[in-house]
C-alpha cells in the first residue's frame, strides 16, 4: 500500500508493535475491508465480453477504472519539461493470459506496463501490454512506435523532451515525434532501419568516436559502447548521461 510495503494485507492492521499503524484500522475495520475486497468488481460478469471478437479487450474487467485513472493523471497535474517512456513489470503470479516471464528482470513474473513518467517520478500515462499490441504495427510503423505515440498523445505540440532506451527508439519514431513538436533523446540500436551507414557495427569498431547527421534535426553520437540519438535543436546531446538516467524513471516508479 503506497510507500509502506508489507508481506501481506493482514500486517497493515496487525496489533504487533513492529507493525502497528493506527491509520489503517481507523480508516476501515479489518472485516469490512476484506469483505469489500473479496467482492470488489468493476464490470458485470453476467455480460462478459465476446472473446471471439478480433477486437476483444483482455482488460475489460477493469478497463473503465483503468481509463479513469489515466484521465485523472492527465487532468490533475501539469508535467515538467523532461519526460521518459519505459516499461515496468508489476509482480503478478496469478493466472492471466498476458502475464509475462522475463528471467533477466528482478520481478520475473508479472504484468508489463508501458509508462510515461516525468522527472519527479509522476506517472502521466500508462498502457498495459496485453500480448497483442501487433495491431498497432503497420508496414511503416513498428508496434513499439505505436505504443510511444499512444502514450505521448496528450503532450503533442507542447515542446516536451522525452527520453527512451533502444527498445523503443528508431529514426522513424524520431521523425514522427519531431513533426508533433516533441524533442527526444536516448540510446538506439545500430541496425535500426534508417540509421546512417557510418554508424554500422563494422564502422564503429574502427574508431573510438563518430558523429553523424542523418538530417537537419537528427544527430547520432557514438561514445565508447553507447549510442545516443537526439532531435534536439541545440547540442544538448552532449548531456548523454541524462538520457541514460532518465529512461530509468519509469522503472523506479512502481507506484502511480
Amino acid at each position: 500500500m503506497g510507500h509502506d510495503q508489507r508481506d501481506c494485507l493482514k500486517d497493515y492492521r496487525s496489533r504487533e508493535e513492529k507493525y502497528f499503524t493506527p491509520f489503517y484500522s481507523k480508516t476501515m475495520v479489518h472485516d469490512r475491508f476484506f469483505h469489500i475486497l473479496r467482492f470488489l468488481h468493476f464490470e458485470n460478469n453476467d455480460n462478459p465480453a465476446n472473446r471471439d471478437d478480433p477486437h476483444h479487450d483482455r482488460l475489460w474487467k477493469i478497463r473503465n477504472i483503468f481509463d479513469t485513472l489515466n484521465n485523472k493523471f492527465y487532468e490533475l497535474y501539469n508535467p515538467t519539461e523532461h519526460l521518459a517512456v519505459d516499461e515496468v513489470i508489476v509482480l503478478f503470479k496469478e493466472r492471466v493470459i498476458f502475464r509475462q516471464y522475463i528471467p533477466e528482470k528482478h520481478k520475473r513474473f508479472g504484468i508489463k506496463i508501458y509508462k510515461l513518467c516525468e522527472a519527479l517520478v509522476y506517472t502521466y500515462g500508462m498502457s498495459v501490454y496485453l500480448g497483442k499490441q501487433r495491431f498497432l504495427a503497420t508496414q511503416e510503423m513498428s508496434a513499439t512506435h505505436g505504443i510511444v505515440l499512444e502514450l505521448v498523445r496528450r503532450v503533442e505540440g507542447l515542446g516536451h523532451k522525452i527520453y527512451m532506451d533502444s527498445y523503443f527508439l528508431s529514426p522513424a519514431l524520431f521523425d514522427d515525434l519531431s513533426g508533433r513538436k516533441i524533442n527526444c533523446c536516448g540510446t538506439v540500436r545500430n541496425d535500426r532501419r534508417g540509421m546512417p551507414k557510418d554508424i554500422s557495427s563494422r564502422a564503429l569498431k574502427k574508431r573510438r568516436e563518430t558523429l553523424s547527421r542523418r538530417s537537419e534535426e537528427i544527430k547520432v553520437l557514438y561514445a565508447g559502447r553507447i549510442n545516443v540519438m537526439s532531435v534536439f535543436s541545440q547540442i544538448c546531446i552532449l548531456l548523454q548521461w541524462k538520457a541514460i538516467s532518465a529512461t530509468n524513471l519509469a522503472v523506479q516508479s512502481n507506484l502511480v
